[in-house]
């Protein structure tokens, strides 16, 4: 047990720290059980982060949301691992990557760490500019390990890999300049996004 938490917090830190290296060495070998246990273990601290915000914000925690962040987060995480991994599919036939179901899987499933850790960063926000700080820079680091992934763990044509990243930083900036940016600002943080609107 101590060897597999030591091994969780030594992939995040490699996956942030030196990402070359660390997706260089995902390889197919027939084992999704661990990714998929990731992926489940990320959700359910994600769904116990909401919990405690709502708690933290005064809301009231039902029976339904408990169960909801329980159980609903993580078997849809994994059930959003599976989704993701289609689209990094995707990708790679467009990049001219590895088309490894398995690679795919277990590369996403390293950078699972995201989805809590986002959570956190988004409650950071206070105020409209906070907002505004965190999300680009959220979407950034996603955009970025998306790219990493591409490149390292996909075997991904570089030019072609920044061609995509590229094509959806443009559509996440459209997002920004646009009437949608409330919406998306809504999902990360709902307080410092009203006080964009007031």
């Amino acid at each position: 047990m101590h060897y597999k938490t030591k091994k969780f917090f030594t992939n995040i830190r490699d996956a942030v720290l030196n990402p070359k290296s660390f997706f260089k060495k995902i390889v197919a070998d027939g084992d999704l059980e661990e990714s998929m246990l990731r992926a489940f273990i990320y959700g359910l601290i994600g769904g116990v982060l909401v919990l405690a915000f709502r708690l933290i914000g005064g809301a009231t925690v039902t029976i339904t949301s408990v169960f909801t962040a329980l159980i609903i987060v993580p078997v849809l995480a994994v059930a959003l691992l599976f989704v993701m991994g289609g689209l990094l599919m995707l990708i790679s036939e467009i990049t001219g990557g590895e088309r490894d179901w398995e690679i795919a899987i277990k590369g996403l499933a390293s950078v699972f760490f995201m989805y809590p850790a986002i959570l956190l960063l988004n409650s950071c926000a206070f105020n409209c500019w906070s907002i505004w700080v965190i999300s680009i820079f959220v979407d950034a680091w996603v955009l970025y390990m998306l790219y990493c992934i591409s490149v390292y763990c996909m075997r991904g044509n570089r030019i072609n890999v920044m061609i995509v990243i590229g094509i959806l930083a443009v559509f996440i900036m459209t997002i920004y300049i646009s009437d949608y940016r409330p919406g998306w600002f809504m999902l990360k943080n709902a307080g410092a996004t009203l006080a964009c609107l007031l």
